[in-house]
């Protein structure tokens, strides 16, 4: 991001009203913007010069170059360390890395494309693994992009890393496993519903395994704080670049951590929700039409078009 840019003056936090909830709907649109992943190493260099430029005072304005040059920058460089992020596991990459994903986790039945002679027993087989395979892929790049992108003031162990990795997985696979088993057996329940049930068991399991996935990663915030800066005035901020005195952190806050990975962790399960929730739910709908039913391989490129069109919503 443009604040680990060296220089005694700060930008704009954004373009837009961030007061406003669609302020903050396209501020987050221009980070997670895909076309930045497109940008070449020289490209991010002249951006990184231009924001440069304006922290130490010789461009006196923003102007529209400059604006997407922070876009860049916003979407490519850490925060703390001022490095690129691994370019699968930005923000703008988000679409493109679950999309296969997501679509993979909401296949219905995960064994639509087995052969008919093979036995039930070997039906049941497939869809398991099916189940645990597109659970394991999740959380792996789950754990990769909160690794990539967590508070670097508060380092993660390797060994931490990888026992939070193995509960999260263990987490999901439960959750994933024992209520597809659990639904078949509600008898009470029309085949309508179970139907709709067992195509949101994924977002059960998403839901639970990635809000205790941040928890888990970002543990040793919690445990050890996370620096805490003071809030400046505006004519506070002129001073400050008058004198280039660069502020200082109070001190690492407990609290602040637990706010910031618990709000986190809560927008996991409510980012989850449209794309995790929507689509099946569609799709149970669409499957009851004699158009599908006739053309079953339609499925899935029309699973995959919804789960498109929502992660670009």
């Amino acid at each position: 991001m443009a604040a680990s840019i060296p220089g005694n003056r700060d930008l704009p936090a954004s373009q837009y009203d961030l007061k406003t909830y669609w302020g903050r709907v396209k501020q987050s649109a221009e980070i997670a913007d895909p076309r930045t992943l497109l940008v070449s190493t020289s490209g991010l260099k002249d951006a990184t010069m231009l924001i440069s430029s304006y922290k130490q005072g010789q461009i006196q304005s923003m102007t529209p170059e400059l604006w997407q040059a922070k876009k860049v920058v916003d979407s490519t460089l850490h925060p703390d360390t001022g490095k690129p992020v691994f370019l699968p596991f930005r923000m703008s990459c988000f679409v493109l890395s679950n999309l296969v994903v997501t679509a993979g986790m909401l296949t219905p039945g995960l064994q639509a494309s087995l052969p008919p002679f093979l036995e039930s027993n070997a039906a049941d087989c497939y869809k398991t693994t099916g189940i645990l395979l597109w659970q394991i892929t999740n959380q792996s790049l789950n754990v990769a992009i909160n690794s990539a992108n967590a508070n670097k003031s508060t380092p993660l162990s390797t060994s931490t890393m990888v026992k939070s990795y193995f509960l999260a997985v263990s987490a999901s696979c439960t959750v994933a496993l024992g209520l597809n088993a659990l639904v078949p057996r509600l008898k009470r329940l029309s085949p309508v519903t179970k139907t709709t049930l067992a195509r949101l068991v994924p977002f059960a399991a998403v839901a639970s395994a990635g809000a205790l996935n941040v928890f888990l990663m970002r543990g040793e915030e919690i445990r050890h704080g996370i620096d805490v800066f003071p809030v400046l005035t505006e004519d506070e901020k002129v001073q400050k670049e008058k004198s280039g005195v660069k502020v200082q952190s109070l001190g690492k806050s407990k609290k602040a951590a637990t706010l910031a990975v618990g709000e986190t962790a809560l927008s996991r399960v409510l980012n989850s929700t449209p794309i995790m929730v929507l689509p099946p739910l569609i799709l149970v709908r669409l499957q009851q039409l004699e158009w599908l039913k006739k053309r079953p391989r339609l499925t899935l490129p029309i699973n995959l078009g919804k789960s498109d069109s929502i992660l670009n919503m």
